[in-house]
């Protein structure tokens, strides 16, 4: 009988919310809570008949959450978050130890992650013609996502009080699950740019809040490529480390601040005047990242040096996923532990301290690094610091200098060194700087920036190797001349890079003109959507190759 009346009650919500709508707004949301509220009383009334088993109950729970548990939003998302959250209000306390599904479990509504209230979704529409669109990963914690994503964000809008910002999440399965949970309703990627279009926004910066550029950060750029028609201009700043460097030995301005930044947090919560006084007490600092098979996954190796590199001796990276191999628990441990040190603080190397933070990291189960280090034996104490790089306001600043170059790089591109305006080079062959004005049409970064440039005759052609395939010609001057009958495009060919990793890719590269040096010039690039745009484009820094 209960089951019975549970599952039909259920679908009453499903179908109620579905002929609501799926907008994602408040009128949807009091929709859902009163919908949730009359099944909780409803199935509270069929109790005392009930001849389903407590497991039974959970079971349906569990399906009804494993079924929001995905990466995809479709028609149905919202009716289906309303259901899951009314079927778990309705078992009894029993029934919700129970849960346990492929992704289900108790603490998926059950585990109190905060106050929910404390955060803004940032999804309000008169946005103005100036957006700023901050995209992150996204987290269910809800103190996290307040201190941490909202932190950066909160910045970011005092920084720029012209600019409207504005937030979406990457992950479909957290957006999920905090709309279900706390009835906090958070935009996907399409969703935010399907509002920025519908508010009639002219100039869209994108800043992601990914620590790298890895997989994340390039499903970002290509979901931004499809909307680059509706907008009048377009920026992505930007991650936190910035560019990723050649090998494991290159660093930068940004790693030596974030170093810095999240080292001087680790060691004043640790109750240590300085570095070098926790280091004559023995400790050791351990940064847990996630970790990725991506090519920007030789970042954490730079961080690695960054650290040696400051003298930060005690400092060590790891990663939850291993890679680059180096970053291993089991190899972080022996690393330690042949330095020396008794001592050990755990502490994330991520923006958000969500669940890696809290389980991989700090969790009791045997596989959490908390539990492997114990289990190693080595050191006399572990310590655990819960806190995401993101609510570190030296961190946020440099989120908020990403955006000022964006920023201004929707006026012009720069070229940078000394200038050679004017300079004849001899014909040769040189490595030369290539900018541009976008952050998606630029030089592959095995290429670091830079292109071939040959002269011959005083005629001057860069060949650039670009980030993919999704540019498929290019013309020398503004979009409407390449638009012309007649008009002469520049064909691509494949080029094969070779990233630091050893891993390669064909990508397309093209033969540019260059009428000067040290000069912006127009350059109009079509991709796979069949749409022009104007850039521009300068060359700079040329060095005879040997």
């Amino acid at each position: 009988m209960k089951k019975k009346m549970v599952t039909l009650l259920l679908t009453a919500v499903m179908v109620s919310s579905l002929l609501a709508g799926c907008g994602g707004n408040d009128t949807t949301a009091s929709s859902s809570a009163s919908q949730a509220s009359s099944v909780s009383e409803s199935v509270s009334d069929a109790s005392a008949e009930s001849t389903v088993s407590d497991q039974e109950a959970a079971d349906e729970v569990a399906a009804l959450i494993d079924a929001i548990y995905v990466q995809e939003r479709t028609e149905d998302t919202d009716a289906q978050c309303a259901a899951a959250k009314a079927a778990w209000d309705a078992l009894t306390d029993v029934q919700k130890e129970l849960v346990e599904g492929e992704n289900a479990d108790p603490d998926y509504f059950g585990r109190d992650t905060g106050d929910a209230s404390k955060d803004d979704p940032r999804n309000q529409d008169e946005i103005g013609e100036n957006e700023l669109l901050v995209v992150s990963f996204g987290t269910s914690f809800n103190d996290s996502r307040a201190a941490d994503i909202k932190g950066i964000e909160d910045a970011l809008q005092e920084a720029y009080p012209d600019w409207s910002v504005r937030r979406a999440f990457t992950a479909q399965i957290i957006i999920n699950h905090v709309q279900a949970r706390d009835g906090e309703f958070i935009d996907n990627m399409q969703q935010a740019l399907d509002r920025a279009v519908a508010n009639g926004v002219k100039n869209l910066v994108i800043q992601p809040t990914h620590l790298m550029h890895g997989a994340e950060y390039d499903e970002l750029v290509e979901a931004v490529e499809e909307y680059l028609d509706q907008f009048e201009t377009v920026a992505i700043a930007e991650p936190l480390l910035g560019e990723v460097g050649a090998d494991a030995d290159a660093v930068n301005d940004d790693k030596a601040k974030v170093a810095e930044a999240i080292t001087a947090k680790a060691v004043e919560a640790a109750g240590y005047d300085s570095l070098d006084a926790a280091k004559e007490d023995g400790a050791a600092f351990v940064f847990m990242g996630h970790g990725t098979s991506h090519t920007a996954k030789v970042s954490y190796s730079q961080m690695q040096t960054q650290m040696s590199e400051l003298g930060y001796d005690n400092v060590f990276i790891g990663t939850v996923e291993g890679e680059p191999e180096e970053t291993a628990c089991e190899v972080v441990i022996e690393a330690v532990a042949e330095a020396g040190y008794k001592k050990v603080i755990l502490r994330p190397l991520m923006v958000v301290a969500g669940d890696h933070a809290n389980n991989d990291m700090a969790g009791d189960e045997e596989d959490s690094w908390k539990s492997m280090f114990t289990a190693s034996g080595k050191f006399d104490t572990i310590e655990t610091q819960i806190s995401g790089l993101g609510e570190i306001e030296e961190i946020q600043q440099i989120y908020v200098a990403h955006t000022a170059d964006a920023i201004n790089a929707l006026g012009a591109g720069s070229a940078t060194g000394a200038s050679t305006s004017g300079t004849v080079l001899e014909d040769g062959v040189y490595t030369a700087d290539f900018d541009t004005d976008s952050s998606m049409f630029t030089v592959n970064e095995a290429c670091e920036g830079t292109g071939t440039l040959t002269v011959k005759d005083g005629q001057m052609v860069i060949h650039v190797s670009l980030r993919s395939k999704n540019i498929v010609n290019l013309f020398p001057g503004l979009a409407e001349d390449a638009q012309k009958e007649g008009a002469e495009l520049l064909n691509p060919t494949t080029d094969t890079v070779t990233y630091s990793d050893g891993s390669t890719e064909e990508v397309y590269g093209f033969d540019i003109p260059v009428p000067a040096l040290d000069e912006e010039f127009d350059v109009a690039l079509i991709g796979t959507k069949g749409v022009w745009y104007d850039h521009k484009v300068s060359v700079s820094n040329p060095v005879k190759a040997e």
